[in-house]
């Protein structure tokens, strides 16, 4: 396994600000995942977004990963980035990462939002079998089961530019690396490292989510060191893509 490269996106917002690096989910792009909640909180900090391997504008792994690694490369685009203070910010497969930098680079960032996600999500053999079918059937095959899962009832209507773009990111996410982040989801569990997490920590869940519950969040809140829980109505499992302006809020009053 090796630290695979990523790519960072700088966005129009705060040049004097703390660093706000925003992550995504495993199919979409962190730039269209995180696209409006970026102008609400662009007077307060300086944001950066990124992808993962295959995904959105970051280049393709050819080896395997895990997502322990992939914390690395974001933590050291955070050291290249410098500042004094950081943010992270991350979305299912990005919060989860996010716990395994919290615990493997202490001290890299100030406080993590872990939105919709969990200290394991799903299980070794329910990746494997996704990184089967992917591999023989293409990302593409995944879009509308991905549909079902990713929004609450009345997103798909109400917010139906951005999610038919998430939905497109999707289908244009490389096959062979989506299959990688999977199979590294199939080996990931810190749920009995949470409590070596010191710094602020706020899971956030979506009132409809049924890949990462509101269990989910609790159980992370409940074993890091400085937990909350905050609940999206109205939301599924991609909260700031559904629900952006109660995102923004909530990260703001956390990142105070």
């Amino acid at each position: 396994m090796t630290v695979p490269q990523i790519q960072a996106i700088a966005h129009e917002s705060s040049t004097s600000g703390p660093l706000l690096l925003l992550g995504p989910s495993l199919g979409t792009a962190s730039a269209v995942l995180w696209g409006d909640v970026i102008p609400i909180l662009a007077d307060r900090f300086r944001i950066v977004s990124w992808d993962l391997p295959g995904h959105g504008q970051s280049p393709k792994a050819t080896e395997p990963f895990s997502l322990a690694e992939i914390a690395e490369a974001v933590v050291n685009l955070r050291r290249e980035l410098g500042g004094s203070k950081a943010y992270w910010a991350g979305v299912s497969v990005g919060g989860a990462i996010g716990l395994e930098a919290a615990i493997g680079f202490p001290g890299a960032f100030d406080a993590f939002a872990i939105v919709c996600s969990g200290a394991k999500i799903g299980t070794r053999e329910s990746w494997a079998e996704r990184a089967s079918h992917v591999r023989t059937q293409s990302t593409s095959s995944l879009v509308v089961p991905s549909a079902q899962r990713w929004f609450a009832p009345e997103s798909m209507g109400k917010r139906q530019y951005i999610t038919g773009r998430l939905l497109h990111t999707l289908a244009d996410a490389d096959d062979e690396n989506y299959a990688l982040v999977a199979e590294a989801l199939g080996e990931y569990d810190v749920r009995d490292r949470l409590g070596e997490i010191e710094v602020p920590v706020l899971a956030i869940y979506g009132e409809y989510d049924t890949v990462t519950t509101r269990e989910h969040a609790e159980e992370i809140a409940n074993g890091v060191q400085h937990g909350r829980v905050f609940p999206v109505e109205d939301a599924s499992h991609l909260a700031p893509a559904e629900q952006p302006a109660i995102v923004a809020s909530a990260l703001r009053e956390f990142f105070a």
